[in-house]
């Protein structure tokens, strides 16, 4: 989506806006804003307007922009199109509930629409905890009007009244994108159709507080080769691991360009500067582009052989694994070990290679099934998934914990994770080392792990989420 914006807004003389739209207070992190600035920045994208470089229009947080919602929120409350709603979760649950028995849409019942208000006030008074819902008609069809796909119609019964302001005092996505499309001038909207649903919401509230609507253009959503979803179920997803997986970045954007869209010429190897001159929006296919990563590869190969002369071939090879920073990182980890600098290549190697030539046999353990050697693996996985700070002491205390959590000692916990991770029983200190690596190789190496055993089924699969605790759907690895 970066990429076609910034295409879309060069070949038209526009701003490129960057926003870092972080109102999910438990999610967002100083790090994970970081994470997306340095990917989009090593692609070669670099926008206009931003939280590093401001802009007219900024303060470009959303975390530093609340008393401008709570200011929008207050006018749509005062105008009639949005009200304090005080159900609480058990409440929601239970009206939910009773609509899926009589097979209905689930959506907010408007309970709290009718208070008198009186009663809110008093409510307010009485600091009770509460949200703020916009109306939505009950009848009717909303017209959305889209670039590619013309004119959409969704009827507003499956429109819910939409949460604007949280309990928390933050905004949800809907009202602080609205607002801040329209104080920062915003044009055109490209993003996935995954938010077509979302789009009545949004023209309705362009329509509440008297606003022109940018024009949409939905994206067709990138697909697995079976055609699912694209998710870090099945493919890695995240840009830092095609950095250090060894692909170039400007074969990597160049491949991102060529998913959904195509040159007037049909030549499939193109430089951002030639995407840019030749991109029209028109020409953007519908159809669910696959995301294959042979395909990947095979245009990676083309950029090195016919772009990088020899000199800039060892330049780049330096830069990407092989820098005096990087070695700074991995010689405390190997000095004692080493005797002679000819040990040192296969010491290291798995910190350079991508995924560990590992077979099944490797995972044999005379002291763990192989069922107990997938669920430390899956454990392993889902808990990496969640940890907060990417530090060896917190991946050290990490396998204590799954250790004593599965009623086995550190050491057979460990054994398989060893393999996973640097195809050897025995590595530089592994905590140390999964640091260096860092999260999203690390735990593509336990994917690939995990599908070298045989890959977990969906019955496997929900017997670990019983067993570990029910993650989310999109942690999971079954194939």
């Amino acid at each position: 989506m970066a990429l076609f914006s910034l295409c879309f807004a060069r070949q038209h003389g526009g701003e490129f806006v960057l926003r870092i739209e972080d109102t999910d207070a438990a999610r967002g992190t100083p790090e994970s804003e970081q994470v997306i600035l340095d990917s989009l920045r090593w692609l070669g994208l670099d926008w206009d307007e931003g939280p590093d470089c401001g802009g007219v229009f900024g303060p470009y947080r959303q975390s530093e922009r609340l008393e401008i919602y709570v200011k929008y929120a207050e006018k749509l409350i005062e105008s009639g199109h949005a009200f304090h709603c005080f159900c609480d979760t058990e409440r929601l649950n239970e009206m939910r509930a009773e609509q899926v028995k009589r097979g209905e849409t689930t959506r907010y019942d408007g309970r709290c629409m009718t208070l008198a208000a009186e009663e809110v006030q008093e409510k307010l008074a009485a600091n009770e905890s509460h949200v703020v819902r916009m109306k939505v008609p009950s009848t009717g069809t909303c017209v959305v009007k889209d670039r590619l796909r013309g004119d959409i119609e969704i009827d507003w019964s499956q429109v819910d009244m939409q949460v604007l302001m949280k309990a928390d005092g933050y905004p949800t996505y809907h009202l602080a994108v609205v607002v801040d499309d329209h104080l920062m001038e915003i044009t055109h909207i490209i993003r996935g159709e995954e938010w077509i649903n979302s789009a009545p919401k949004h023209i309705l509230l362009f329509d509440y507080f008297g606003w022109e609507m940018p024009e949409l253009i939905h994206m067709p959503l990138l697909r697995n080769p079976d055609k699912s979803k694209l998710s870090k179920r099945k493919n890695p997803t995240s840009i830092r691991y095609y950095e250090r997986m060894g692909f170039l970045p400007e074969a990597l954007l160049n491949y991102l360009g060529m998913l959904g869209w195509s040159m007037p010429d049909g030549e499939e190897k193109f430089s951002l500067d030639s995407m840019i001159a030749n991109f029209n929006i028109e020409r953007i296919s519908l159809g669910a582009p696959v995301f294959d990563i042979a395909k990947l590869k095979w245009l990676n190969g083309r950029w090195l052989r016919e772009e990088c002369s020899d000199e800039e071939f060892a330049d780049r090879i330096v830069d990407w694994a092989f820098s005096r920073e990087n070695l700074l990182k991995i010689i405390p980890l190997i000095k004692e070990r080493v005797d002679v600098f000819s040990e040192v290549p296969s010491m290291i190697s798995f910190f350079a290679e991508g995924m560990p030539e590992v077979q099944e046999s490797d995972f044999a353990h005379k002291n763990a099934s192989p069922d107990d050697v997938k669920k430390v693996l899956q454990f392993a996985f889902w808990d990496l998934e969640k940890i907060s700070e990417w530090k060896r002491d917190e991946i050290n205390q990490l396998f204590v914990d799954l250790a004593n959590k599965l009623d086995m000692k550190i050491r057979d916990v460990l054994a398989p994770v060893f393999i996973a991770i640097s195809g050897k029983p025995v590595s530089p200190p592994l905590f140390a080392s999964m640091e260096i690596l860092g999260p999203d190789m690390v735990r593509s190496r336990i994917r690939h792990a995990l599908n070298v055993l045989g890959g977990v089924s969906k019955k496997q699969t929900k017997k670990l989420e019983k067993e570990y605790g029910a993650p989310s759907s999109d942690t999971t690895t079954s194939s």
